[in-house]
């Protein structure tokens, strides 16, 4: 990959830890250009595919990307919730009666393949009156979020040892994979929150293709000096 044009698409491995846009500051940083934007923002807690924009050019065509399929590796913790609906949050045990058997949780995945009806998290950058509806949830606000209508192309169980349960998900635009952890959870009645998320892929943009932040810096010196 040649870097001499900034006017660029790439896919960015995004480590746990950073924020999405850390990872753009750092961009900034390395090619000395500002015009840098992503297609999908990765919470700090997630790693792997960012689709990024390089050059003013490039970022004009992120919403494209932004609609583009995708494709996670989930790891879902049952038998209790979290206020942010992954590890970040206040969690709350719930009582299990009968832990869900492999057969019952497959049958549970299965429900929400298809076009279905998703209520985003409250910890999340969904507006509310003009309003992003984390930063009204931190203040400690009442923040009702209606259901969206997304897709959810597959859900497949890889591993499944009580109480952590690991899925592959390939989904359209928009879904939060965050959502969905803790809405199988609820259905299994069990509770459940995202413990790992890893973004596998973002349409052609995958692991295997990605540059972490010090490749993309060691190539870009060697090919800007």
């Amino acid at each position: 990959m040649l870097f001499n044009s900034m006017n660029k698409i790439i896919g960015i491995y995004k480590e746990k830890g950073p924020t999405s846009h850390d990872v753009i500051d750092r961009l900034r940083r390395i090619t000395g250009i500002k015009k840098i934007g992503h297609a999908g923002t990765l919470d700090p807690l997630a790693e792997g595919v960012l689709v990024v924009g390089i050059g003013r050019e490039a970022t004009k065509q992120l919403g494209k990307e932004v609609k583009k399929e995708k494709e996670y590796s989930a790891t879902i913790k049952m038998g209790g919730t979290s206020t942010t609906d992954d590890e970040e949050g206040d969690k709350t045990v719930k009582k299990v009666k009968s832990i869900p058997t492999k057969k019952q949780i497959q049958d549970a995945t299965k429900l929400f393949e298809g076009n279905i009806k998703q209520i985003p998290p409250i910890f999340s950058a969904v507006k509310v009156g003009g309003k992003e509806a984390y930063k009204m949830a931190r203040k400690g606000k009442v923040v009702e979020l209606g259901p969206r209508d997304v897709e959810i192309k597959k859900v497949e169980l890889i591993d499944y040892r009580w109480p952590l349960l690991t899925i592959k998900v390939i989904t359209g635009p928009g879904v939060y994979i965050r959502s969905l952890a803790r809405d199988i959870g609820e259905k299994l009645g069990v509770g459940g929150y995202l413990k790992q998320l890893k973004r596998t892929r973002v349409g052609e943009f995958s692991e295997s293709n990605a540059l972490t932040l010090v490749q993309f810096e060691k190539q870009y010196r060697k090919e800007n000096v």
